[in-house]
């Protein structure tokens, strides 16, 4: 329970709802529903104005929470979205939606970005016939995701499927539920990305 309500306290802190919390997230429970206000003994008495380095930061620490990645993590996918040919911020979250962990969340085999972490770290997922149980693994167009035959039952992921009833899957990504299995379709443009962050803010936080 105080796991619960440090996580959701993370919701809070940033003023938006991160989904951390998985199936709890979209029930009455929701701390953030409930207390949107920030946490703390002067949470409620109003927002103060921010400068515009606490905003860009704040934006990127929201950025980092949705994905789970830690700050040297998230600055490694940074500086290789600056590589890359394109908009940076936009390539930023392609990268992080690549990541085998969050297409097992999207496709809905997990409720939680953390649950997902955790399913894959245990080995229950095979990409393209091969066990993968690097949660950063990045995968590719035409990479099939699939539950490995021996943890098609397990607890979490029915319970899971049974949640999400396939209404997450994004248009870049195609789920078999039956067969428990997933396959990307395409590298995700910004527009089939539903993270609620301004990007922009993002790059100019560590451009500065």
């Amino acid at each position: 329970m105080a796991i619960a309500t440090q996580v959701c306290r993370l919701c809070r802190r940033e003023g938006a709802k991160l989904f951390l919390k998985g199936e709890r997230c979209y029930s009455r429970k929701c701390a953030f529903e409930r207390r949107s206000y920030a946490p703390g003994q002067h949470g409620q008495a109003g927002t103060k104005k921010i400068k515009e380095y606490g905003v860009q930061l704040r934006e990127k620490q929201k950025m980092r929470r949705i994905y789970g990645v830690l700050e040297r993590q998230f600055r490694t996918y940074l500086q290789a979205a600056m590589r890359r040919r394109g908009v940076t911020g936009e390539t930023l979250l392609q990268l992080l939606e690549l990541r085998l962990d969050n297409v097992v969340y999207r496709l809905g085999f997990a409720v939680s970005r953390a649950q997902a972490r955790e399913l894959v770290s245990h080995g229950h997922f095979l990409v393209n016939g091969r066990k993968v149980n690097t949660s950063s693994y990045r995968v590719k167009p035409d990479d099939a995701i699939e539950v490995k035959e021996a943890s098609k039952d397990l607890p979490p992921i029915v319970s899971a499927l049974d949640v999400t009833a396939g209404s997450r899957v994004p248009s870049w990504l195609e789920l078999d539920a039956e067969k428990r299995q997933g396959k990307v379709l395409h590298v995700p443009t910004r527009d089939e990305i539903d993270t609620q962050v301004d990007e922009t803010l993002i790059v100019e936080f560590y451009s500065r």
